[in-house]
């Protein structure tokens, strides 16, 4: 069951990711934190695809091979890149101005966009484990909402939540279009290439802000959080995909462990940021696990 032990540890990693992410963007500039988190990202890959195009023969593992690709395949990447670079700008916002114990449960429970997309685009059905994870998922928001409100955080009325639900709409979106590359494409040539034109958009937005907006600046400061951060994200994606390229690794099980990342990033908010109203989020939270777990029997 290797795929199962990788799947665990890459929710882990993703879970302090975003613990990694919130103290970095701790009075910072939100777009240079993003833009290093995504430079280091870029640079953890970029071997493999210098060792792809100059044929160098670095690596012995099939896995770690990738293929040429052709225009249009680099026009796929390019557009999982322009989708997932959109859903973290609008997440790293959110996460400078919210309480991390809120953002991580709402940004847990994106899977029901994305089934709900699935119908829409798929034609897929859904069976009553995952109509109840539904219904349980969205109780669970109702009742965030209201714990929020205790806090001077009305979900109506709060850009910063607006921008986490644009995150979640896109995140759902990312997920849906990975549907179709995993059908297609190789999955590190997807993970190299999307991450390497992220860092070229990223260079050309924060670029054009500082031009245009120069007054308007948040000061920047270096942190080593934003290198725990990228490192993270990193490794906890090649743990996931080399878990999916186990023959007998079920993806919905891999996706709903990963899910599971929500438990570390909210005992971190809890035990190091020392955020507010925990009992009344640890019951939100353990009602969007269970909708989530529905979703994942379901699947």
């Amino acid at each position: 069951m290797r795929w199962v032990i990788c799947a665990f540890v890459s929710a882990a990693l993703v879970g302090l990711m975003d613990v990694f992410r919130k103290q970095s963007l701790r009075d910072n500039n939100v777009l240079q934190v993003l833009l290093l988190n995504v430079f280091f990202s870029a640079l953890f890959l970029l071997p493999l695809i210098i060792n792809a195009q100059f044929h160098l023969n670095l690596f012995s593992s099939p896995f770690l091979q990738l293929p040429q690709g052709n225009l249009a395949w680099h026009g796929l990447a390019f557009l999982k890149a322009c989708i997932v670079l959109l859903s973290w700008v609008f997440m790293f916002f959110a996460l400078k101005h919210l309480p991390i114990t809120l953002t991580a449960p709402i940004n847990a429970t994106y899977p029901i966009l994305t089934l709900i997309g699935a119908m829409i685009l798929f034609g897929e059905k859904l069976n009553c484990y995952q109509w109840i994870g539904i219904v349980i998922s969205a109780g669970s928001l109702v009742l965030l909402s209201r714990t929020g409100h205790k806090e001077g955080i009305r979900f109506s009325h709060n850009k910063w939540i607006w921008l986490l639900a644009a995150s979640a709409l896109c995140s759902a979106a990312s997920s849906l279009y990975d549907k179709f590359l995993l059908q297609h494409l190789h999955l590190l040539f997807v993970q190299s290439w999307y991450t390497l034109y992220q860092l070229i958009l990223m260079v050309l937005g924060v670029a054009a802000v500082r031009y245009f907006a120069r007054s308007k600046n948040t000061p920047f400061h270096w942190s080593w959080c934003i290198l725990g951060a990228s490192v993270c994200l990193s490794v906890s994606e090649f743990v996931y995909f080399y878990a999916l390229q186990e023959p007998q690794a079920l993806i919905s099980v891999v996706s709903m462990i990963r899910r599971a990342s929500v438990i570390v990033t909210f005992m971190c908010g809890a035990f190091y940021f020392h955020e507010k109203n925990l009992s009344a989020k640890t019951r939100d939270l353990l009602l969007i696990i269970i909708g989530m777990l529905f979703l994942g029997l379901g699947s």
